[in-house]
């Protein structure tokens, strides 16, 4: 009597730019799932392994170097950002090359004489799930209006432009008319074109080709808008501390916020809740302007605010990449999150993590024996004092 097969373990998830966001998520994940981390860094194993995933050695700039993952996993989180390269055009090739390696079939299908008979009679493949991380960038400037998911999007930007192609390129997976498009050619084209003469015809033989409706599966793309992302180590401490102006409140802007934790656990959740072809804002609640947030994040850390100045006057001293973060004015709607995603914000807005933060400080700058009553010990592994970095901007990618 044949034995029954060794189970195949834990299903596999493939997380394309494993950078802070990815890392956050990777405790979950790995509960769950075998997850296959791409760098191209060897620096970069340890951590990775550390952490539960499996590096494998990948380059997106690089096609030739990602033929390994094409048939890796059938559930791929894509965090990778365009590349920030000046004059490399509006196209996304990173998620273009990505693409490819998707779509690419781990071998030729067999297919009988009878052609498109025969092809409608074969068992399409389970469908493969996408989540791409892309950024509320590319809205572009919408005069400080609340902003659906529905909005066409005119980014104003080469960098938001990128983004626009890659959310088209990963939409496209989830479009039928994309995988049959090969397999309609080589039918329509006849057995003269065919790898074998006679393929298609009455001959009797049969012919190796590449079918893309069945060999390669059928994709559930979901896209996640993401605004300017927060965390403890992750606010404009620095940027304070070097006296760069904000905008005077005539001129100022409103902007988005994610907490990074937050951002980690909502992608998970799209993986799970995201619908077809299905965009999403991870935004939470706060409503403040540029300014304004500089302001708080100023008052509890006890540092000066920010000086303001006019519009004109940031044209004159301010850099090019920074002044156009100041030129995009819009609130995110988050109803989507939190209806279809049905996922409720551990940070509701910022002014939750700075308060977190201001009662921590506060606790450890007491004498030890008044530290009895102190909070939840892992409000201080959450929120550790560390070096502080600047905060991502609206184009913060994962």
């Amino acid at each position: 009597m044949k034995k029954p097969s060794k189970s195949f373990g834990r299903p596999r998830l493939l997380i394309v730019g494993c950078g802070d966001v990815g890392m956050r998520a990777l405790p979950a994940l790995v509960e769950r799932f075998r997850v296959f981390a791409v760098t191209a860094s060897d620096a970069r194993h340890a951590a990775l392994r550390a952490a539960g995933a499996v590096p494998v050695v990948a380059n997106l700039d690089d096609a030739k170097r990602l033929h390994r993952i094409g048939r890796l996993a059938p559930r791929v989180l894509h965090l990778a950002p365009p590349a920030a390269v000046d004059g490399s055009g509006s196209e996304d090739w990173r998620t273009r090359r990505l693409r490819a390696a998707l779509t690419r079939p781990s071998k030729p299908g067999i297919v009988p004489e009878g052609g498109r008979a025969a092809l409608s009679r074969l068992p399409v493949a389970p469908r493969r799930i996408l989540v791409y991380a892309s950024t509320s960038g590319v809205y572009g400037d919408c005069g400080g209006a609340y902003v659906e998911e529905t909005r066409t999007p005119l980014p104003r930007s080469p960098r938001g432009q990128r983004r626009v192609d890659a959310e088209r390129t990963v939409r496209s997976l989830g479009r039928a008319s994309f995988h049959a498009r090969s397999a309609r050619r080589l039918l329509h084209a006849g057995a003269s074109r065919a790898r074998t003469p006679g393929a298609l015809g009455a001959s009797g033989t049969r012919a190796s080709w590449r079918s893309p409706e069945h060999a390669r599966a059928p994709w559930r793309a979901s896209i996640v808008r993401i605004p300017g992302i927060y965390a403890a180590q992750r606010l404009p401490l620095a940027r304070l501390r070097k006296g760069t102006p904000a905008l005077q409140a005539s001129d100022d802007v409103y902007t988005n916020h994610i907490h990074a934790d937050d951002l980690a656990a909502i992608l998970i959740r799209a993986m799970w809740r995201g619908k077809a072809q299905r965009i999403v804002h991870a935004s939470d609640d706060t409503d403040w302007r540029m300014g304004e947030y500089f302001d708080h994040v100023a008052d509890a850390f006890g540092l000066p605010r920010p000086p303001r100045i006019s519009r004109e006057e940031a044209a004159r001293v301010l850099e090019p990449t920074l002044l156009s973060f100041m030129s995009e004015s819009r609130r995110l709607a988050n109803t989507r999150l939190k209806h279809e995603l049905r996922y409720r914000l551990k940070y509701p807005d910022v002014a939750a993590l700075l308060a977190s933060l201001t009662s921590l400080t506060s606790l450890n700058s007491r004498t030890p024996g008044d530290r009895s009553d102190m909070a939840d010990p892992a409000g201080a592994s959450a929120a550790p004092a560390a070096t502080p970095v600047p905060s991502v901007s609206s184009n913060g990618t994962a």
